[in-house]
């Protein structure tokens, strides 16, 4: 085994250490193969994928506040970036009306509809304290639901309702019978203005049915979800809540059960506002969400909800659990949820309860809910414990917000249109954006770490698996090979066949005990046949261009990234994967963001190396990889050639295509990602651009470090080459 000190040593001086192995028994009939034998490859990606039921699980070992902060604000943008809301867009009038004002003792409700995208309304209902306070103004509560029969008019039958009574879950008949409105009229009588508002499909939203318009591979490119309507729809609602006169905006709580748990860490991630909160029965290690809701490409990749929940810490957020997913919380969630608002030493402000209930938010779990919200926001009920109080629930009728006098706006529009606008307003958006070629850039580079979800590697952190290590004397050159692989803590397993081709000159002169050698460049080469495609059929002579970069004194760096070449396998995917792709995409990368991921792998391996410069060569639909990872790469590509072969996202059809890039689209296609690299000290030349499919794509913006050569013939590998051993 090679000594972990000299593994951390340089590219060529790791692979020098490797004359000191013993040859394999069995030599390689080729000069491009790394694997004996097929057996030999086991990437954890071609294993059993993760899913809903089976996330990342959450380690909260994070050494200091800091090192958690930085966590925060790259999974923030993750979900973010993954609910369409990378930048966030533009808050249109909400245009709201609130009518139909209903008496109560203590309280009163009345029916509200605005507009949080221009043609697609919320709805729902306003309840309200009667009493006055010292300032005018009150607390208020945000409050989603899950998926209840009927929505806001969830009530059950008189059995169903006795036999929750019987069992102890509720006090009254009443609240048993309707504990949506029990929930909303209690914190109402406790001094909160309350919006019970409604998931997309369900009571009064009914413009787009539950779980359909979102599904299809556009859907998928320009990251417009069910989820990330609805978790919009959370934002403006809080929007119009704190608007209203009455409302202390200062001192805002959320809270929602089930599929409404959801979008409570859901807003609590990506929101400030909400200074308190109560996610009840949803924040788990265990199911994450069953429903296209609560479901969307890129959001829960190398993470869970309940790191999305510790994204609200050092503010007090209470949970409670029941006999689901939840019922561990106590020993699974708690505890890590402890950790990281330890680092704050705040671990007081988190707060759990387990309930021996079927899947509920009933009155024992309401009840810890008013307690702890007027705990934290120092309201001072007495007596206390706060106890629920009976109430007279008010008919359907009373709570329907269109009727008659208010009708649905004769604007109100399907998916289809709802879609339509959302495209328009993302491109104007960024089309305002790219007249600030900088922010432009922070963005789209953001949303590309996103996508990828791939954290800038470490040298140190790349690896050859033991065992796999192989030297092979060529005419005039020598070829290494192994499997590397991450050791970042978070995706072990993941390996990609790997070739170095080191020029005579180099190797001939090196130090024997194991000084890095002295290469011109490294050129890592990039091709949809992997590194096959540096030799010729015969598998030993180097195809022309490689033998000019060897004769430079040049090494040469390819590996056959996922899917490719000796990667071979068969992407596994879940059940319902065709149905929906966010329930794949959602916990594991696209088949095109693993190419990319291990393109910077090689990247970060040749990073060891004390070379002068290192520079990418893409050939044919490598080039879109390569593009991608040369955006993420920054200055550690010194120079790069890249084929694009016209190739764009507008050609994918069907979200499993091997080419989907979540968000491809909403960021103006391939090119769009091309001026996140503009801040590199290198230069790129991309030859067979696709025709822009957006406005903003200048030249001022592509920037003076990229050049598109004209569309035309495929280019010339040796040509591509040379340019980058050219002096600037």
């Amino acid at each position: 085994m090679i000594p972990r000190a000299r593994l951390l040593s340089s590219l060529a001086g790791m692979l020098l250490l490797l004359l000191a192995i013993p040859a394999a028994q069995q030599t390689a009939p080729r000069l491009d193969q790394v694997l004996t034998s097929p057996a030999a490859f086991e990437d954890s990606r071609l294993k059993s994928p993760r899913d809903l039921d089976h996330p990342y699980t959450f380690t909260p070992d994070y050494a200091s506040k800091d090192a958690w902060l930085a966590r925060r604000t790259a999974l923030r943008q993750q979900v973010l970036v993954a609910e369409g809301l990378w930048p966030l867009p533009e808050k249109t009038p909400l245009n709201a009306v609130i009518h139909g004002k209903v008496d109560r003792d203590g309280y009163t409700i009345e029916n509200v509809f605005f507009a949080s995208y221009p043609g697609h309304y919320v709805t729902g209902n306003l309840y309200r304290p009667k009493g006055a306070t010292a300032n005018g103004k009150h607390p208020a509560v945000l409050s989603p639901y899950g998926h209840w029969k009927d929505g806001r008019f969830f009530g059950r039958t008189d059995e169903e309702a006795r036999q929750q009574v019987e069992k102890g879950a509720e006090k009254t008949f009443e609240s048993a019978k309707f504990p949506e409105q029990a929930r909303c009229v209690m914190l109402a009588r406790l001094g909160y203005v309350v919006f019970h508002y409604d998931l997309v499909g369900y009571a009064d939203s009914q413009q787009i049915q539950h779980r359909e318009g979102f599904t299809d591979a556009e859907a998928e490119l320009r990251l417009q979800s069910f989820m990330g309507l609805q978790s919009w729809n959370s934002v403006r609602a809080l929007d119009f809540l704190t608007s209203l006169p009455d409302v202390d905006a200062t001192r805002v709580g959320v809270t929602g059960a089930s599929g409404g748990g959801t979008q409570t860490i859901i807003l609590d991630a990506t929101d400030d506002r909400p200074v308190v909160s109560f996610p009840a029965v949803m924040v788990s290690g265990a199911m994450q969400g069953g429903c296209i809701c609560e479901n969307t490409s890129l959001l829960r990749i190398g993470t869970n909800n309940i790191e999305i929940a510790a994204t609200f810490a050092p503010k007090p957020m209470g949970m409670s659990a029941a006999n689901d997913w939840t019922k561990d919380i106590m020993t699974l969630g708690l505890p890590e949820l402890k950790k990281i608002y330890g680092l704050f030493g705040a671990q007081d402000k988190v707060l759990a309860r387990k309930f021996e209930f079927e899947h509920n938010y009933n009155q024992v779990a309401r009840e810890v809910m008013y307690n702890w919200f007027d705990t934290q926001l120092a309201l001072g009920h007495q007596p206390t414990p706060i106890v629920e109080q009976p109430f007279v629930p008010a008919p359907r009728a009373e709570l329907t917000v269109f009727n008659a006098a208010h009708p649905l706006p004769k604007d109100a529009s399907d998916a289809a249109g709802l879609r339509k606008e959302m495209t328009r307003a993302s491109n104007a958006q960024l089309a305002t954006l790219a007249k600030d070629p900088a922010k432009y850039r922070e963005t789209v580079s953001v949303a590309l770490r996103a996508i990828v979800n791939d954290p800038t590697a470490a040298p140190e952190t790349i690896d050859a698996v033991p065992g796999t290590y192989r030297e092979q004397d060529a005419d005039g050159f020598k070829v290494h090979s192994a499997l590397l692989t991450r050791k970042d803590g978070r995706n072990n397993g993941e390996v990609v066949p790997t070739i170095a081709l080191l020029p005579s000159k180099s190797a001939q002169g090196a130090n024997t005990d194991g000084a890095a050698m002295k290469f011109a460049a490294i050129v890592i080469w990039a091709h949809p046949d992997g590194k096959r495609s540096v030799f010729e059929s015969d598998g030993h002579t180097p195809v022309p261009a490689v033998r000019w970069l060897l004769d430079q004194n040049v090494a040469v760096l390819s590996g056959d990234v996922f899917l490719t070449g000796e990667s071979q396998g068969t992407r596994p995917r879940i059940k319902d994967d065709e149905k929906f792709a966010g329930y794949n995409d959602g916990y594991n990368r696209t088949v095109m963001a693993n190419r990319v991921r291990d393109l910077l792998t090689l990247v970060a391996f040749a990073q060891r190396n004390n070379s002068p410069a290192i520079h990418l060569v893409a050939f044919e639909k490598a080039g879109t990889w390569a593009l991608l990872a040369r955006a993420l790469a920054g200055t550690a590509i010194a120079k790069a050639s890249l084929d694009l072969a016209g190739y764009d996202f507008t050609q994918v059809q069907q979200p499993n295509d091997e080419m989907m890039l979540p968000g491809g689209l909403k960021y103006g296609g391939l090119l769009g990602f091309a001026p996140a690299f503009n801040n590199a000290t290198g230069t790129t030349e991309l030859y067979r651009p696709p025709t822009p499919g957006v406005p903003w794509l200048s030249s001022a913006l592509l920037g003076p470090h990229t050049t598109l050569r004209p569309a035309g013939a495929k280019p010339d590998s040796a040509q591509m080459v040379r340019w980058l051993m050219q002096r600037e």
